[in-house]
């Protein structure tokens, strides 16, 4: 009797305990085994293998745009050194006939640039900017860009690369304030018609990357399994990695610090072979350029992960079209077909995301929604359009960490797998 009574509460146990699972673990039921999984996601990669073996990527110049459009490129250091010497000496030769000098700087401004839906990016066109040194309103500015023409021929001759912060520190008085030096450098770059990072001038180090890759930086193997919760740090230098290998099924971009780290300790990338990279927030230029590596040599599907807001909209549309204050540089800094795999506006009340954990929209939140429903690339995605048509209707935002409201391992053991399984991207 005594041994019934004891079965029949080890029994009401194990029923509490699966009804707590599923109170907390929504639609793991409807969770297949991995494996079916997994073949979902080696299709996909397949067909993504398959796409970039055969279609040509698309330039400028394909589209008759290279006349109107500019664009500039990787350049050595002795072509560098050598675009800033002819530069100096036409500004000396102006100089000297009495003509004063002045840099026509390409114009970054909003006006000047253009979507090209065929390439799907944002490019600048090829409007410029004069800024003569005898105009009051210019003269400080055209220093400021004589001065880093002057610290970059520095790094040629030195061969040696250097912070943006570095940069700024060497004129401080000059400069006043760091934005300013940053702009001139970009600035610089149009001028010269090289990318940033061939002026040898770099951001510090801000992405981390873990999961299944290896690569050389500057010479030495790195495997991203092996480097701890933490991850590796993305290299500012580009050129110094190299030999990428990876057994990754796909790459996950995701743009929060605390889903990668719970994807990181969780070890997701274990369970379904993958890379998970990270800018913690706004991309930087290196994690843009290591993705877009990673994208092009190893040929796989990129899948972004961001908050239900406009602004992870915004953060997945810098990765994928490029930003309006680099548009210059967006044939080397953009990832083309990321697909956006959540947190998406739709998901709110699919995975029934409680109230609490959905945030109220700001005015400025729903304006910044209106603001993207405008431009080009993302009309050109109707599914885009839908969800964020929704979002602003809605006015409900949410952050990923809203699903840890099932459970602080919900997104890797439950949410993910079923985005996957289900195919549920755009």
């Amino acid at each position: 009797m005594a041994d019934k009574k004891k079965r029949r509460r080890l029994d009401l146990d194990s029923e509490d305990e699966n009804e707590d699972n599923r109170k907390i673990l929504p639609f793991k039921k409807h969770l297949k085994p991995d494996s079916a999984i997994l073949s979902i996601l080696q299709d996909l990669t397949d067909s993504i293998q398959a796409n970039l073996n055969t279609n040509k990527t698309l330039t400028l110049s394909d589209l008759s745009l290279s006349s109107t459009c500019r664009e500039v490129s990787d350049l050595d250091l002795s072509s560098v050194q050598d675009a800033i010497e002819r530069l100096i000496l036409r500004i000396t030769q102006s100089i000297l006939s009495g003509s004063g000098f002045a840099f026509d700087v390409p114009a970054r401004s909003n006006t000047n640039q253009l979507y090209v839906p065929e390439l799907d990016r944002i490019v600048l066109k090829d409007k410029t900017s004069l800024r003569p040194y005898s105009n009051v309103s210019t003269v400080r500015k055209t220093t400021i860009t004589t001065r880093i023409l002057q610290l970059v021929h520095q790094l040629c001759l030195k061969n040696i690369h250097v912070t943006k912060r570095d940069l700024f520190y060497t004129d401080v008085k000059l400069f006043q304030d760091q934005t300013q030096s940053d702009a001139v450098l970009d600035d610089v770059s149009c001028l010269l018609g090289c990318t940033r990072s061939s002026l040898n001038v770099v951001a510090s180090e801000k992405g981390v990357v873990v999961g299944r890759l290896i690569f050389s930086d500057n010479g030495d193997m790195i495997d991203c399994t092996k480097m701890g919760m933490g991850g590796k740090a993305i290299p500012p230098n580009i050129d110094r990695v190299g030999d990428m290998q990876s057994d990754a099924l796909f790459i996950l971009l995701v743009e929060k610090d605390a889903a990668y780290m719970r994807l990181a300790e969780d070890r997701f990338y274990n369970r379904f072979p993958c890379i998970i990279v990270t800018a913690k927030g706004q991309p930087d230029v290196a994690t843009r350029l290591f993705l877009r590596k990673m994208k092009m040599e190893l040929k796989l599907p990129v899948l972004a992960l961001v908050d239900s807001d406009p602004y992870g909209l915004k953060i997945l549309s810098v990765y994928g079209c490029g930003s309006k204050n680099m548009s210059y540089d967006s044939g080397n800094l953009t990832t083309p077909d990321i697909k956006w795999l959540g947190v998406r506006p739709s998901d709110l009340d699919k995975y029934k995301i409680p109230e609490q954990c959905r945030l109220p929209m700001t005015e400025q939140d729903i304006k910044t929604g209106k603001d993207l429903l405008e431009e080009d690339f993302v009309k050109k995605n109707p599914g885009w359009v839908e969800e964020l048509s929704l979002m602003v209707k809605t006015k409900q935002k949410a952050e990923i960490q809203a699903l840890s409201s099932f459970g602080f391992q919900y997104l890797s053991e439950v949410y993910l797998p079923l985005k996957l399984q289900q195919q549920d991207w755009l």
